[in-house]
């Protein structure tokens, strides 16, 4: 793909982030474990 601007740049490094990235790493603040992988533990 190809960035014609910063502003799109900066978009598509925030989607990253926020629609990936911290949904699968894993948070020290939750035992370890990823956000989803939490989630799925306190809801059950």
């Amino acid at each position: 793909f190809t960035l014609y601007s910063r502003a799109q740049a900066r978009s598509r490094v925030f989607e990253y982030i926020e629609g990936f990235y911290n949904r699968t790493r894993l948070h020290s603040a939750l035992g370890y474990r990823s956000p989803e992988q939490y989630e799925k533990l306190v809801v059950t």
